[in-house]
């Protein structure tokens, strides 16, 4: 392998980022709200087929996560993993982004207790009527790899 191709990766298949995605629990979501960018590192659960799930915590009502959310019309989750030994894995997903109902919240919080950093936080939540939960739909999805994937 050449330094060009462990720079470059290979394509992963769907089914390959859906396993990433389900392991990975953290990463970096972006959206737009007036043409005005803002990424913020976030964990999430997906619930291995097309949804990631965040969790909007906070002490006010004005998070400034859930202004740009509810301003974009497409958001993009981008993921990465690293290894010492050089290989990596990276996934991006981009789609509709919109606060659950809260008749959705039993399936957010299931995703997020398999896969979202430091989930066990989420307990206190459990029992809020509408809890500031938001979906992406991914519609469109992409992978790379080197060394495994």
């Amino acid at each position: 392998m050449t330094r060009y191709q462990a720079l470059l990766g290979t394509d992963m298949d769907d089914a390959a980022v859906d396993e990433f995605l389900t392991e990975i629990g953290v990463g970096v979501l972006s959206m737009s709200a007036d043409g005005v960018p803002y990424g913020v590192p976030l964990s999430f659960g997906y619930d291995g087929d097309d949804t990631l799930y965040f969790a909007f915590l906070g002490g006010t009502d004005e998070l400034r996560k859930a202004t740009y959310a509810a301003q974009s019309e497409v958001a993009s989750f981008a993921a990465f993993d690293v290894d010492p030994d050089g290989s990596w894995r990276s996934a991006i997903v981009a789609g509709p982004i919109d606060r659950i109902a809260p008749g959705e919240w039993d399936a957010a919080r299931e995703a997020m207790a398999d896969n979202a950093y430091q989930a066990t936080h989420l307990t206190e939540y459990e029992f809020r009527e509408d809890p500031n939960v938001w979906a992406l739909e991914a519609r469109d999805r992409a992978g790379r790899a080197v060394g495994r994937g």
